[in-house]
């Protein structure tokens, strides 16, 4: 599943103007007032500019940010960026480290656990429906640095089949259903994170946690507001996201 990341750019112009592209392909590449070869655009040093009838652009690296919110192709709702630099510090997620995950959706969260765990490390990735599995497949071979993902197309509850897993992280619909199986799969003291989307899915959860005899460290929420960029009338934007999830993070005890 290993992919050449590094054919992936992004291009920066004008009005704010942002596009994701695959130097890879063969078509052109459409821009606001004309269009570019993806041959001529290889040709291009990241960092360099190139002038299209009199406007200029300029050619970046893409890194996991702009691939995971301006490429990735998604059928779910995915892990924001926000949220999920937290995660890998809450889960303790470094290079060598075992990481479990249901479900996988679009694959955006597992693109940064691979990136995290390092080539030394492994990924294992559950995912119940298989169009959302597919659709994950295409997305990790997008850009996956590192060949240390395993996927699996079922569900957790009928079981994980790793064990001493470091850490799980759990994005499905009702995580307190399935709680028993990732305990099973954790080490002793094993971190496990949570993202729901509603309080009354934060106190299934809960409840769960504590039947299962887990430590719970934290629930939490994380809301980001962005500013125009513009020195002279510095502010905030006009529209923010309001909200996107819950986060729970709780330590495994006992063995």
């Amino acid at each position: 599943m290993l992919s050449d990341f590094s054919t992936k750019r992004v291009i920066v112009g004008p009005d704010n103007f942002k596009k994701v592209v695959d130097i890879a392909s063969p078509n052109k590449i459409g821009l606001p007032n004309g269009q570019i070869d993806a041959a001529e655009l290889a040709e291009i040093k990241p960092g360099s500019s190139f002038t299209i009838k009199d406007k200029v652009y300029y050619v970046l690296d893409c890194d996991i940010y702009d691939y995971v919110m301006h490429y990735l192709k998604r059928k779910t709702q995915v892990v924001y960026p926000k949220e999920g630099a937290y995660i890998l510090l809450r889960l303790d997620i470094s290079p060598g480290k075992r990481v479990g995950e249901a479900g996988t959706g679009s694959g955006a969260f597992t693109v940064c656990l691979s990136r995290a765990v390092g080539p030394q490390g492994q990924v294992y990735t559950y995912e119940q429906r298989e169009e959302f599995y597919k659709l994950a497949q295409a997305n990790l071979r997008g850009f996956l640095q590192f060949d240390n993902v395993t996927m699996y197309n079922r569900s957790i509850e009928e079981g994980i089949q790793e064990r001493n897993l470091d850490a799980f992280f759990l994005d499905v619909r009702e995580p307190w259903t399935v709680i028993g199986v990732v305990r099973e799969a954790l080490k002793p003291a094993g971190h496990l994170g949570i993202i729901v989307p509603t309080t009354n899915q934060v106190c299934h959860t809960l409840t769960s946690l504590e039947q299962n005899n887990f430590y719970i460290s934290e629930v939490v929420e994380i809301i980001m507001r962005k500013y125009k960029p513009i020195p002279a009338r510095l502010r905030p934007k006009d529209l923010m996201v309001g909200h996107t999830g819950y986060l729970i993070f709780a330590r495994k005890l006992g063995e």
